[in-house]
């Protein structure tokens, strides 16, 4: 049988294997690229003689590029292919990545990782609708939940790889190790990713454009709400994003097939479920920004604080799997339920950790969390995924992973707006808010109790071409 074959529901094994096998490394170093560098910023900023505030840049300039890119390819995804953006994507960040190792000056690899970014979102945009057709439909939430755990353990790795890297050998081998990861997926993507119906429309540059700079201002504006001197500048850039924004709306609203999919957002399980996935992915975010300052002010150091906070993420590899299995039998809208309860109860107990506890008071409330979390996830995102139509999976998956990055973006800028305004109790007031937005995520899951599936058009019902 040819390789070109479109299968409607799933690909046959040992294919199968190989095609989940590149979608969980390319994530797997998408997601380790966004923390690996961390630990690095000093080292890189001392090297090139720069600033703390323009090292900050190397970590930035990947979100932004990430965050205003999703989009748009997953709607050039729907027309050209999903496995040729995803090809084109890593094809992307592998040459950025090589493009970091050499660079001369600080401003290169600002432009290397923006590049490097670009290329993520390639393979994020499609990286969740390519699962969704790598395994058949009454195995998706087993798949969707392996790909929580990848993810996981890629946020869990990053810190402590990237300081292995450095306790050995330079910051620029933290990008030259994707060269060869990169190359290896590529050669199996070549042969493994399924083939998929093409659209028959064009990209619209125009709605491209306005989505660019919304989103754009957006996310530079809620980060220069951290610095308090540049306050009115980041008022002025959100309110040109909303602006912005509004013409997007405008045009895109009616359209069949938008850039932002408007069409799946009136399906109400949709909508819910990217609600509660902003609240959630908000919650966690402020968690992870207000935790560390928590833990060392009870005394903790640097390398401790790590260590402790690795207890949520190494949970929630733990607990996806299973809560994905779960979820291929029961209803998402309970087991997420019940697991944003979790969250909502541990980042509360967080928020009034005693002064004089242990590391085991830490350690058990973050692994709450991370059950929490885990359980919320996996099911959530194969609700959001089976509820879109076959032919807008591309569109489902780029705007899970948008929901994802504005809710990390806003959670974020809330605690630093905290630390401002409040320096000595801003970490308990996130992490309480933390709290109340997982539980407000809780209810909004159990509506969906309530809510009617969607019934998606058959695959065959769309007019459409073969990949080739």
């Amino acid at each position: 049988m040819s390789s070109h074959t479109l299968y409607v529901d799933g690909l046959p094994s040992p294919r199968r294997y190989w095609s989940m096998a590149t979608t969980m490394m390319v994530i797997a170093i998408c997601v380790l690229d966004s923390t690996i560098v961390s630990v690095a910023l000093p080292s890189i900023a001392r090297h090139f003689e720069a600033s703390a505030a323009s090292a900050i840049w190397i970590v930035n300039s990947y979100q932004i590029a990430i965050l205003i890119a999703i989009l748009p390819l997953a709607s050039l995804a729907e027309i050209v292919g999903y496995r040729r953006v995803s090809q084109a994507g890593l094809i992307l960040f592998t040459i950025a990545s090589l493009a970091c190792t050499f660079a001369h000056s600080l401003l290169e690899l600002t432009m290397a990782r923006a590049l490097q970014g670009l290329g993520a979102a390639g393979i994020m945009s499609v990286n969740a609708a390519l699962v969704r057709l790598t395994y058949p439909a009454n195995m998706l939430g087993r798949a969707t939940g392996i790909n929580a755990m990848v993810a996981a353990v890629a946020a869990t790795a990053g810190p402590s790889a990237g300081a292995a890297v450095l306790a050995i050998a330079d910051w620029r081998w933290l990008f030259a190790i994707n060269v060869p990861i990169g190359i290896l997926a590529a050669v199996i993507a070549q042969f493994s990713l399924p083939y998929t119906e093409r659209a028959q429309r064009s990209l619209d540059y125009l709605s491209v454009t306005l989505h660019i700079v919304t989103f754009g201002l957006l996310i530079v504006g809620l980060q220069s709400l951290a610095h308090e001197d540049a306050r009115l500048g980041a008022a002025l850039q959100i309110a040109a994003a909303c602006a912005f924004g509004l013409l997007l709306i405008r045009r895109e609203i009616d359209r069949p097939a938008p850039l932002v999919p408007f069409d799946l957002m009136h399906l109400p399980i949709f909508s819910l479920s990217l609600a509660i996935s902003l609240c959630s992915f908000f919650a966690q975010m402020a968690a992870f920004v207000a935790l560390p300052f928590e833990i060392q002010r009870l005394g903790r150091s640097v390398v401790a604080t790590g260590l402790l906070m690795t207890a949520w993420p190494i949970a929630v590899a733990f607990a996806a799997p299973i809560a994905g299995r779960l979820a291929d039998r029961y209803s998402a809208a309970i087991l997420s339920g019940v697991g944003l309860v979790a969250l909502s109860a541990g980042l509360a107990l967080l928020a009034h950790l005693p002064e004089h506890g242990t590391a085991w008071d830490l350690i058990w409330r973050m692994a709450l969390c991370g059950v929490g979390f885990g359980f919320f996830q996996a099911p959530n995102n194969r609700t959001l995924l089976s509820s879109a139509p076959r032919a807008r999976s591309g569109a489902a998956a780029g705007m899970l992973s948008t929901v994802r990055s504005l809710g990390h973006a806003s959670g974020a800028a809330i605690v630093a707006l905290l630390f401002s305004a409040h320096p000595a109790a801003g970490t308990k007031i996130a992490l309480t808010i933390a709290a109340a937005m997982t539980l407000l995520a809780a209810l909004l899951s159990l509506l969906r109790l309530r809510t009617p599936p969607s019934h998606s058009r058959s695959p065959c019902a769309f007019s459409s071409r073969v990949e080739s």
